[in-house]
């Protein structure tokens, strides 16, 4: 029997990104958001289930907003919480603390409710038809096996924002199609037609392909044990630092160069598009349209 993998969708950040959930940009022509479309995308790869991270400050209103109803009954919805002081035992929050603890502890936050092959995405990025195909298709694979990971590689012309620079994890791969490494670049822009990010020392450019990340990446269930256990090393090292967080390249990164796991870096012809600035949402609604007119989407996704 084929498992059906889950979709773990972090949401814990929209409150303060857009003041109220009220606020969060309805990009459809009804209305639909950004995660409308990832989880409907997701329902016809064959996701079985859809986890919703968020904090229990908007509960009520993320939980009137995304309900199993909404969704016509076709995928299974759970809802876990991210919170500063959900830390192992023995650690406390320090004093000062008000930053959240990155993307890889909200992925634990997850650990009681998948015990199957899982996607992760950012529940404000629009990652396309194909991506969720693709990455379904490598979860049903691996299902039962470990330390089987992947993630969708996006070229990083296509995930560039005409309204200022992006962060983006820079990838390096294998001849086998592996990860190597992921470097998170936190300034990149097209400047006089290049790619570049700038750096301390100065601007470096990208090759138009470059393969980047745009936290779109699938796990085995191991993955929450490794990730539960490096959190404690991870607390330790950064007791004094306020603001540092725990990302998923951060776990990925220590897996992959001690030969715990391996990570494919699966291709899409998939379009990534976001709301980095506010100014990039006249062009989501529009590149929205434009796949409605292409018949992508149907003009109302849940009737």
């Amino acid at each position: 029997m084929t498992v059906k993998p889950t979709l773990l969708v972090l949401a814990a950040g929209m409150g303060s990104r857009y003041g109220s959930l009220k606020q969060m940009d309805g990009v459809g022509p009804n209305g639909e958001a950004i995660i409308d479309y990832s989880i409907y995308d997701a329902i016809r790869a064959g996701f079985g289930k859809v986890v919703f991270v968020i904090r229990h400050s908007f509960e009520k209103e993320f939980k009137e907003i995304f309900t199993p109803e909404r969704f016509g009954g076709k995928i299974a919805v759970e809802y876990v919480f991210q919170e500063l002081d959900m830390l192992p035992e023995g650690f406390t929050v320090p004093e000062g603390r008000v930053k959240p603890w990155g993307t890889n502890h909200a992925v634990i936050m997850a650990a009681g409710v998948i015990h199957e092959p899982f996607a992760v995405i950012n529940a404000d990025d629009f990652y396309g038809k194909d991506a969720y195909a693709t990455i379904s298709q490598y979860l049903q694979q691996v299902a039962g096996q470990h330390d089987r990971y992947c993630m969708v590689g996006y070229q990083v012309k296509n995930t560039l924002s005409d309204f200022g620079a992006v962060s983006r994890g820079i990838c390096e791969v294998d001849a086998k199609g592996d990860l190597v490494s992921m470097v998170e670049r936190t300034k990149i822009e097209r400047i006089n037609g290049q790619v570049v990010y700038h750096e301390e020392d100065g601007d470096h450019s990208l090759s138009e392909d470059a393969p980047v990340s745009m936290n779109l990446f699938g796990f085995t269930p191991d993955y929450f044990k490794h990730s539960e256990e490096y959190l404690k090393v991870f607390l330790k090292e950064n007791a004094t630092n306020l603001k540092a967080e725990y990302y998923i390249p951060t776990m990925v990164n220590k897996l992959i160069s001690e030969g715990t796991s391996k990570m494919k870096v699966l291709h899409t012809d998939a379009q990534w598009f976001g709301v980095t600035y506010k100014e990039d949402r006249p062009k989501v609604v529009a590149k929205i349209e434009e796949l409605i007119g292409q018949g992508v989407y149907p003009r109302s996704l849940w009737k």
